[in-house]
């Protein structure tokens, strides 16, 4: 399966990525811990059905040293008991930051106020980039239908 488009060749997306990678290195550099920013990517692409950035997010988390059972688990958080507290309310304010159209207020006040008390303000608004950034990142593949299976770890820097 080919791409509709060639996303790392074509000059206006190549400048686009150039932006979005920077502000991703700003979140990067959070306070966020790396494992709950790679349970954050990996629950908005399953969400989004983005493969291209399930398979690139899931092999650089174990890359990183996550576990194939939390990895297996992530759709179902709710009911698995091998995530903290403080990453049960990010990948909580990830389905409603991903889910917007599904909740009339989009993010609710009980959701913001559980991440709220894990993160600090410098981390909820890391986290709130993060979301902004995956679901900008799987749109873009999920349109041209990017084939996901082939990412390398370290494919793009």
């Amino acid at each position: 399966m080919d791409a509709r488009l060639n996303l790392f060749k074509n000059p206006t997306i190549a400048a686009v990525f150039k932006h979005v990678n920077a502000a991703g290195k700003a979140v990067a550099a959070s306070g966020v811990p790396v494992a709950t920013q790679e349970l954050v990517k990996i629950r908005a692409s399953q969400i989004n059905g983005c493969g291209f950035c399930t398979d690139m997010h899931t092999k650089e988390a174990t890359h990183a040293g996550e576990t194939a059972t939390r990895l297996n688990l992530i759709a179902t958080w709710r009911e698995a008991t091998v995530f903290t507290d403080a990453e049960r309310a990010a990948l909580e304010l990830t389905e409603e930051g991903t889910r917007i159209a599904d909740a009339a207020g989009g993010v609710s006040d009980e959701v913001w106020a559980r991440a709220a008390k894990h993160f600090d303000e410098e981390q909820l608004a890391a986290l709130i980039a993060l979301i902004a950034l995956i679901n900008a990142y799987n749109r873009m593949n999920v349109i041209v239908q990017q084939p996901a299976g082939s990412y390398v770890v370290g494919q793009f820097g």
